[in-house]
């Protein structure tokens, strides 16, 4: 089995102390294999809110790490260093991959920086990075759920956060549905949900989902979703055998894990189990 743990939009400076430490429990219970930190691991970029976030992470002690940044990891006030070293401070902690990669054979995890050094809050994903992702899952075995990972949504699911979608959206989409891309995680916008893009998407040609992840630990959470956690189980075994008679995919198992205050704990909210992918 492979266990995924994402964390999205911890904002550390504006952390919960009782909820890190509830999350840390989850972790030293569910021992994940990879942890996902999805941007906006800060809440102003600074060095010392990058030092908090790297010592939690090392004390989670994880296997694997695939983080990107989001828009609170570049500078804001400072445009001299947006503008010419905007990612200066994320890599001392966190390194100077901005694109990092997971595999083994139940996943692919491919994530994508959409930040712009230009762009104060909104996200873009470049033509070339579209395309990037496409060639790459095309030639992902039939066995292997293949992941994205960005910091601004692909599809929201109220009216009010239509404008946080991501810049060139449609054409990742599409493109990365041919391409057998199977799940697009996201944060942002601290509102955790999935949501099948095939119904959103008149003709994809395979069933893809978007994957939302509330904050994970920080004080910004909205008035309807405090904070969560995203789990992806892949289940063991030997896996199953498509129509076609070639191997296919395990099942996949995606959770949100939710914050209760009085417990000072997370626990499981929701579950959806995904069947054996489509071959793309």
């Amino acid at each position: 089995m492979t266990l995924l743990l994402q964390v999205s939009d911890p904002h550390f400076g504006t952390e919960r102390a009782p909820v890190v430490a509830a999350l840390e429990d989850l972790v030293r219970e569910q021992r994940p294999d990879v942890l996902l930190l999805s941007g906006d691991i800060t809440q102003r970029a600074t060095r010392a809110q990058f030092a908090v976030a790297r010592r939690f992470v090392d004390r989670l002690a994880l296997p694997a790490l695939v983080a990107i940044p989001g828009n609170h990891d570049i500078p804001l006030f400072n445009l001299a260093a947006r503008l010419l070293w905007p990612y200066a401070r994320y890599a001392r902690a966190f390194g100077h991959e901005l694109e990092p990669q997971f595999e083994n054979p139940e996943v692919l995890v491919l994530a994508l920086n959409t930040t712009r050094r230009w762009r104060h809050v909104d996200g873009e994903l470049s033509a070339a990075q579209i395309e990037r992702v496409a060639r790459r899952c095309e030639q992902a075995p039939a066995t292997q759920w293949r992941i994205v990972v960005v910091h601004q949504p692909v599809a929201v699911s109220r009216p009010q956060d239509v404008h946080n979608l991501l810049h060139g959206r449609d054409a990742a989409v599409r493109r990365w549905s041919a391409a057998g891309v199977d799940l697009v995680l996201g944060g942002h916008i601290h509102l955790p949900f999935v949501l099948p893009l095939h119904d959103q998407w008149a003709g994809l040609p395979r069933r893809m989902w978007a994957v939302q992840a509330g904050t994970a630990v920080s004080e910004r959470v909205r008035a309807d979703a405090g904070n969560s956690v995203n789990l992806f189980r892949i289940d063991a075994g030997t896996g199953t055998v498509g129509p076609s008679g070639a191997a296919a995919a395990r099942p996949l198992q995606i959770e949100r894990w939710d914050h209760v205050p009085a417990a000072q704990r997370f626990e499981c909210v929701s579950v959806h189990r995904l069947p054996q992918r489509q071959p793309a």
